[in-house]
């Protein structure tokens, strides 16, 4: 009997083998104790500039308290969908809240961020429909267009140039839909939500935002990239006049989960056809809990994000300084452009032992020839730990 017979998975030694060739294999890791700026992984204690806890929330003491007061009234499991066994206290209240925070009609909670929105686009859009989506769009993105079964169309990275063209020339005679990221999760730079608004509006195209990593970082309010914008232009109704908004709850927030916000026809359609949520068990009711204590701690803490982009502002002129190439970040988050995904894990490599976490980002989560190292700035960072981080980056070849 031939050895594939024996073993219908031997297919995938040759594959990790292959991985492994191109410096493309990942292997898990092991955090010990809290999630802080300096973490214990596999026994090394390490400054991580990996995490997307952007405010330092994940760790912090109310977030805690929150969740433990809610578990010890509510236990901790849903028990099923929220169609089936009806939503928590803790997550109506959180629904009511994100709403009132993002200054729309409703909000509805999803598991997590890639369900909001691999579960919003294809309830959205179908096979007579088109999305016209942002080449480097996050993967849930990529996948609620594939499971939509609409006609995907992607433009050039933030070209919007070059959107409207194919706006111009889609002949598709259904709904239309324009996604992005609002701040994009590897390149650190900002979508051009004012020009996607205005093309949304010529070509009668509903726009939504996925605004993942801006959330508690960036607006007066930190609400996202939207109301940064609005403030910047001077159009008040700008936020508005994005139709379908997208969070998370487990970035700046410190929590877990996704969210929704709109119209409350939008919610309406959502929870009945959104299999991501139709068919999912509801959020741990401790978990909305924690964040709705993260969500005052925003409202009322402004200063964290502003030291946050003060300080991200520095890192982005230092390091560039020294030679290293940050692409068009204006954010928390920093790109170290290296090209092979090999030079990208050697790189990885030498700061884990120079006393770093800093991620190599490789294909497929960027295209061959562009991987990079994500450096992601939090305010659990001090001034002493980003400058020796820097000292070491001088001590490496950009």
């Amino acid at each position: 009997m031939p050895a594939w017979q024996q073993d219908p998975l031997m297919w995938i030694d040759t594959e990790l083998a292959r991985l492994e060739r191109d410096g493309l294999r990942r292997r898990l890791a092991v955090r010990e104790g809290p999630r802080a700026a300096r973490v214990t992984i596999c026994g090394n204690s390490l400054i991580d500039f990996s995490s997307n806890d952007y405010l330092g929330l994940a760790s912090d003491p109310r977030l805690a308290t929150a969740a433990r007061e809610t578990i010890d009234a509510a236990g901790w499991g849903s028990g099923a969908s929220p169609l089936i066994t009806g939503r928590a206290t803790a997550q109506a209240e959180l629904e009511t809240e994100l709403a009132r925070f993002e200054g729309t009609e409703a909000a509805l909670l999803f598991p997590s961020g890639f369900a909001a929105n691999s579960g919003t686009i294809a309830a959205l859009v179908g096979k007579n429909d088109a999305i016209f989506s942002d080449a480097k769009n996050h993967a849930s993105i990529i996948d609620g267009c594939r499971l939509s079964a609409a006609t995907c169309f992607i433009y050039p990275h933030c070209d919007c140039d070059a959107l409207g063209q194919l706006l111009s020339k889609c002949n598709a005679k259904g709904r239309r839909l324009i996604v992005t990221d609002s701040l994009f999760s590897m390149d650190g730079d900002l979508a051009p939500i004012e020009k996607l608004v205005d093309l949304a509006a010529q070509y009668q195209a509903m726009l939504m935002i996925d605004e993942a990593h801006a959330t508690g970082v960036f607006g007066r309010r930190g609400r996202g990239v939207a109301e940064h914008v609005a403030q910047q232009t001077g159009r008040g109704d700008l936020e508005q006049k994005v139709h379908i908004r997208v969070g998370t709850l487990s970035k700046a927030l410190g929590s877990a989960g996704g969210f929704v916000c709109g119209p409350q026809k939008l919610i309406d359609w959502l929870l009945n056809r959104a299999r991501s949520y139709v068919f999912s068990t509801s959020q741990p009711e401790a978990a909305s809990a924690a964040s709705q204590a993260a969500i005052r701690i925003v409202e009322t803490a402004p200063k964290l994000r502003e030291a946050l982009l003060i300080r991200a502002a520095h890192f982005r002129l230092e390091v560039g300084k020294l030679g290293w190439n940050t692409g068009k970040s204006t954010s928390q988050i920093v790109p170290l452009m290296v090209g092979s995904a090999k030079s990208a894990v050697e790189l990885s490599t030498a700061l884990r032992n120079a006393g770093f976490l800093v991620p190599a980002i490789r294909p497929p989560t960027v295209p061959p020839g562009e991987s990079l190292l994500r450096v992601s700035l939090s305010t659990t960072h001090t001034p002493e730990m980003i400058d020796r981080f820097l000292e070491t980056l001088a001590t490496l070849r950009p």
